[in-house]
C-alpha cells in the first residue's frame, strides 16, 4: 500500500485547487502521472507535442465537466483552461512537479 508524500517518497501527492473562470496554465508537464477530478466547474486540456523547437497541438482539447476525471501520463505536455469557476482534486504519482514547456 502506498502512502502520501512527504511521509512516503514513493507515495502520491494529493491537493485541492480552485481556479477562476477565464484563468489558465501555460503548456507544461509533470514528472509523474496525474489524475484530475473536477468537483465543480468545467475545464479544457490541450495536449501538445514537440516538432523541432516548436510546440504543436496534439489532437482536440479534452473537456472535463463536473464529475469527470482526466488522466495524463508523466512527461506529456499539456495546458489547462478553466472555462468556469473550478474546484479540482489532483492526484500526482510521487511528489508534484511542474515543468514549463517553452515554444520557440
Amino acid at each position: 500500500m502506498r502512502g502520501t508524500v512527504p511521509t512516503d517518497e514513493n507515495g502520491v501527492d494529493v491537493m485541492m485547487e480552485k481556479w477562476d473562470a477565464g484563468s489558465s496554465e501555460p503548456p507544461h508537464s509533470h514528472p509523474g502521472d496525474d489524475m484530475t477530478v473536477v468537483i465543480e466547474g468545467k475545464m479544457s486540456v490541450q495536449f501538445f507535442k514537440k516538432e523541432g523547437d516548436k510546440l504543436v497541438e496534439d489532437g482536440e482539447p479534452l473537456i472535463l465537466n463536473k464529475g469527470d476525471a482526466g488522466y495524463i501520463d508523466g512527461g506529456r505536455i499539456h495546458d489547462a483552461k478553466y472555462l468556469e469557476d473550478c474546484k479540482l482534486v489532483y492526484v500526482h504519482d510521487k511528489k508534484f512537479g511542474f515543468d514549463a514547456a517553452a515554444s520557440a
